[in-house]
């Protein structure tokens, strides 16, 4: 009877003590790096009571019983449950949460969760930017947006890269509006990558909200910034290494040069110019001369935080990088420094303000073309020695007048560009009346652009002023150029949700863009005693003033804009996107200056329906649709009034007088460009969220595209300067398809895995050039051969247009019985390419051109894997490019010039070959644009692969770094392609006239060694 009586007594004193309220205290750290998390949300679970960390990480809620559950939230991690049994004091650790990190979206004028997105939209973080360590923000695009290409314009530090979001839809400027925090951003150098905390790229109708300018797609940048309640955080980054160029292109050493040549003197009835081949040798290996290995070294500096009612981050990086031609001579040098600013100023009124500054300073050479450096050192003869007995530079004797020697031609290259560019934006926002939001943002950028170069007296060829390059005169030329743009946008917001069901939100807005240039500079001739830092000006006996006659040196353009957008979803599985925006240009005239431009989209969360409900495999289903019809201005100004642009010759006092007249004929009725897009998609999750699936098919035609049109030469269109009107005369179709997968899980505490694959299929065709003439065309082959790119209906843009081959003639017979090549300048002879009769006229000339490929790829595919095992980490991204072409045009084709190795497999007799022809130095057809020269320039590219390791010992956190990390990475480490050659990611971009490869300045591989630092 004692033992039950003491029995109930302890269990009725045990529950009476748990039954009592008591105070809980604890600690948030992030699981990854051990650091105390600050303003982390710890709420009771089905109570609204709750409090957040301070600094240190550390928290206290009270009356709380045994069972209760707190609920620990933090933005970026996942959510975690802690359920109480006794009142000890607990740490919590969260975990960073990949898909929360891209949860809420920038689509332009606001926000929307990825749940509720109805467009084709693609989120990068600053994660995988870090990952790939880009020196431009275009090259982390490439393989990792499906319906992204990217195009390398040249490999050479700070050169550019073409945009081309979803294919080429016009003829004319086909580059996507950039926003950087919401300021207009042209020149993506300006930027440095690690600044950047997302990019969001909007493809389909979703970037109607920016009417006229969003034709191209639209990508918005945020940069980073700090977190409210966040103690003051250092992070430091940094890498240094060095470049490389991937490949060395076969050409001939000097004793097979001398049996080339040799062949090709006899071929025309000529003496053989080395009789002795012994003596030759292997000569000059000229790629060896001008290849160099190149460093490249970055730091950067950012510091962060924030108080209960701000945010503020500030950064600064400096990027040094030396060419792998030229080296300093190509040098790159870029200064960045960042400030961001959030403030709540009382309650409901925020304001923020965002600063950038950069600095660039680039040297350049001549390169991509006709006399560029490494055009000459595939051509210069390699029986030439780089230097004479005397120690001066080669002559490049005999040679064409734009080969001479590239060593040369580097030490007389003098020149920088220097940009020093502000730009900056201050906002407010108000919230009244629970459910109005008001937000108005300056936004603006300045920017000066110094150029300046030394033109030394020299002479490269033969003695005298032989060669392209040759000055008897020294010069120096400079100029200056001031560009100003300023965005103004008001908008209000209204944002309720009725009956717990019916989520509406509406924006209705303005904006105002405004942008003008001025330029200025000319060229100070006879100048002496002068160097590029320090020019004798004075000493000059002439200045040619460079843009007293363009009509453009002053420019200035504006965009008035008006815009409403309703957003509806109905318990967030009903979704609604409607947008209209009416735009005003000044580069259009008075009768069609404004434009209005809607768009729609609808999306169906299919994993929200009840029947949907028990699937254990679909975690999440979204159907969605968009149309709309969005705008492209990106056109020359003024083209609807004719300008003083050309030459006129006048009689005055019986006397001549030259001057000005009217240009291109004007056409008052040119209006926008105009494409009506179609995207319907699908995202899916599966398997415990593990697998995420887009998929995409869109449609997007570009009407009233503008094209020179032929006019009656009675209006004097011949004129030097003058030419035919613009007018709105074709159309080009891009469909396609975009896919995207991705799995990412950790398989144990030790080990995660990721993999991300993406590919797109793009079709291009022309639908209709109305111009009187049927096409367009550009683009330029050899010497003196232009027009061998065209635009055409029912072919891609920007196509490839020459004579097509029938391999090469065996004999004399042969010949008689084809058709006359004649036609084409000279007489066949055996060995010399054969080529098609296309239009069957029993007659080879011109008539016979075709269709010989084009440089648009029918495929582009991203491969992304990464892992991580204890505290080592590796991601590696490959690219792949198939179905484009890609047009060899590097070869000089002279007698004296050298040439490819492939010329070792040519025609020498009957049966000898059937691809390469004969050499000669007589008169040919061999050179003439053909589809010999055209190449597949399918490819794929290892973009980058990286190894970390992080430090996580206790010593480590003692000194009070949170993150060490040590890395290695390479990019470009290695391109499998048919293309014979340097690099077949060639392109200068143009619509029409792009992927022709002139002496293409390689993209480099580069190796670096890094530091993640943070404290």
């Amino acid at each position: 009877m004692k033992n039950i009586f003491l029995l109930l007594l302890a269990i009725f004193l045990t529950t009476t003590s748990w039954a009592q309220d008591f105070t809980v205290n604890g600690t948030v750290k992030d699981g990854s790096i051990n650091d105390v998390l600050p303003g982390v949300n710890v709420v009771v679970k089905n109570q609204t009571r709750g409090t957040t960390t301070d600094f240190d990480g550390n928290f206290t809620v009270d009356k709380l019983k045994v069972g209760d559950v707190l609920v620990v939230s933090y933005i970026g991690y996942t959510t975690k449950e802690i359920a109480i049994k006794d009142f000890n004091f607990i740490t919590i650790t969260l975990s960073e949460d990949v898909s929360a990190l891209s949860e809420v979206v920038v689509i332009g004028y606001g926000t929307q969760t990825k749940k509720e997105i109805t467009g084709a939209v693609t989120v990068i973080g600053a994660e995988t930017i870090e990952q790939l360590k880009p020196t431009r923000i275009e090259q982390a695009l490439q393989g990792q947006v499906a319906g992204v290409n990217i195009t390398s314009q040249s490999g050479s530090p700070g050169s550019a890269s073409n945009i081309r979001i979803r294919g080429v839809s016009t003829n004319g400027n086909n580059n996507p509006l950039i926003l950087v925090d919401g300021n207009v951003i042209e020149d993506l150098s300006v930027v440095n990558p690690g600044d950047i905390e997302s990019i969001n790229v909007l493809k389909d109708a979703t970037a109607g909200i920016y009417g006229v300018r969003a034709a191209n797609g639209v990508i918005l940048i945020t940069t980073k910034t700090g977190k409210k309640s966040t103690p003051l955080q250092f992070s430091y980054d940094t890498y240094g290494g060095f470049q490389e160029t991937t490949r060395r292109l076969p050409l001939l050493n000097a004793t097979e040069y001398g049996v080339i040549k040799n062949e090709a003197a006899a071929a025309n009835g000529e003496a053989i110019p080395y009789p002795n081949l012994a003596l030759l040798g292997t000569g000059t290996d000229w790629q060896d001369e001008v290849f160099q290995k190149a460093p490249i070294f970055n730091h950067n500096l950012t510091i962060s935080g924030g108080t209960e009612k701000s945010r503020y981050s500030f950064g600064s990086s400096v990027l040094t990088q030396d060419g792998i031609v030229g080296g300093s001579k190509a040098n790159f040098t870029r200064y960045n420094t960042r400030l961001n600013f959030n403030t709540e100023l009382f309650d409901g009124l925020n304001f923020k303000a965002n600063l950038i500054y950069t600095g660039t300073l680039r040297k350049t050479l001549a390169e991509g073309g006709l006399g560029s450096v490494l055009f000459n050192a595939l051509n210069i003869s390699p029986i030439l020695s780089a230097t004479a007995v005397d120690g001066s530079f080669t002559r490049a004797l005999g040679h064409p007048i734009e080969v001479i020697n590239p060593l040369a031609q580097l030490q007389n290259t003098f020149n920088r560009t220097k940009i020093d560019k502000i730009s900056g934006v201050f906002g407010l926002d108000y919230s009244f009346l629970n459910n109005f939001k008001v937000t108005s943002n300056y936004q603006w950028n300045y920017s000066e652009v110094d150029y300046s170069a030394y033109f030394p007296i020299s002479d490269f060829g033969n003695v005298g002023n032989n060669t392209v390059f040759d000055r008897t005169t020294a010069a120096y030329g400079v100029s200056n150029e001031f560009y100003r743009d300023y965005t103004f946008d008001a908008y209000i917001d209204y944002d309720k949700l009725f009956n717990e069901v019916h989520d509406l939100k509406i924006t209705l807005g303005t904006s105002v863009f405004k942008t003008t240039a001025d330029e200025y500079g000319g060229t100070y001739e006879g100048v002496t005693n002068t160097t590029l830092s320090d020019p004798s000006l004075e000493t000059a006996n002439l200045f040619n003033d460079s843009f007293v006659t363009r009509s453009n040196r002053l420019y200035d353009s504006r965009l008035l804009s008006y815009f409403a957008r309703m957003q509806y979803n109905y318990k967030g599985k009903y979704l609604l996107s409607a947008v209209v925006r009416r735009d005003g240009s000044t580069a259009f005239g008075p009768d069609n200056k404004f434009g209005y431009f809607p768009s729609g989209s609808l999306g169906w969360v299919v994993s929200d329906e009840d029947f949907f409900k028990e699937n254990t495999v679909l975690n999440f289903v979204k159907l969605r649709a968009s149309y709309g019809i969005l705008g492209n201005d990106r056109i020359p100004g003024f083209g609807f009034v004719s300008l003083l642009s050309g030459e006129g010759t006048y009689v005055f006092d019986n006397e001549l007088v030259f001057g000005q007249a009217v240009g291109r004929v004007s056409n008052p009725e040119i209006q926008w460009e105009e494409q009506t897009t179609l995207d319907i998609g699908l995202d899916a999750k599966l398997f415990d969220n593990t697998i995420n699936i887009t998929a995409d098919y869109f449609n997007k035609q570009t009407d009233n595209l503008l094209l020179v049109v032929e006019s009656s030469g009675i209006l004097g269109t011949a004129a030097p300067g003058a030419g035919n009107p613009i007018a709105n005369a074709g159309s080009v179709r891009n469909s396609g398809f975009e896919f995207a997968i991705g799995y990412e899980t950790p398989y144990s505490e030790n080990f995660r895995f990721g993999i991300n694959y993406n590919f797109t299929y793009l079709e291009n065709e022309v639908l209709s050039v109305e111009n009187g003439i049927g096409y367009e065309q550009g683009g330029s082959f050899g010497i003196g051969q232009s027009g061998v790119s065209r635009m055409e209906a029912g072919l891609p843009i920007g196509y490839f247009y020459g004579l097509k081959t029938d391999g090469i003639f065996q004999n004399q017979a042969e010949i008689d019985a084809h058709p006359t090549q004649i036609g084409l300048g000279s007489a066949a002879a055996p060995g010399d390419i054969r080529f098609a009769d296309v239009n069957g006229d029993g007659i080879i000339n011109f008539d016979d051109s075709t269709d010989l490929g084009n440089p648009i790829p029918d495929f582009t595919m991203g491969l992304n894997l990464s892992f991580d095992y204890k505290n080592f980490d590796f991601q590696t991204y490959i690219f792949a490019s198939l179905g484009n072409d890609i047009v060899r045009n590097y070869d000089r084709n002279n007698p004296i010039t050298n040439q490819s190795a492939y010329a070792l497999n040519r025609w020498t007799g009957e049966g000898s070959t059937n691809e390469y022809p004969r050499v000669t130095n007589g008169a040919t057809s061999n050179i003439l644009f053909s589809d010999f020269y055209v190449e597949d320039g399918s490819f794929v590219r290892a973009q980058n692969m990286q190894l970390g390791y992080a430090l996580n010992s206790e010593g480590i956190k003692d000194m009070g770094i949170s993150k060490l990390r040590l890395y290695v990475s390479a990019s470009n480490v290695f391109t499998f392609s048919k293309y014979k050659g340097f690099d077949p990611s060639a392109s200068s971009g143009d619509p029409i006239g792009s992927g022709f490869d002139s002496g293409f300045y390689p993209v480099p591989r580069t190796y670096l060694l890094g530091l993640n630092l943070k404290f």
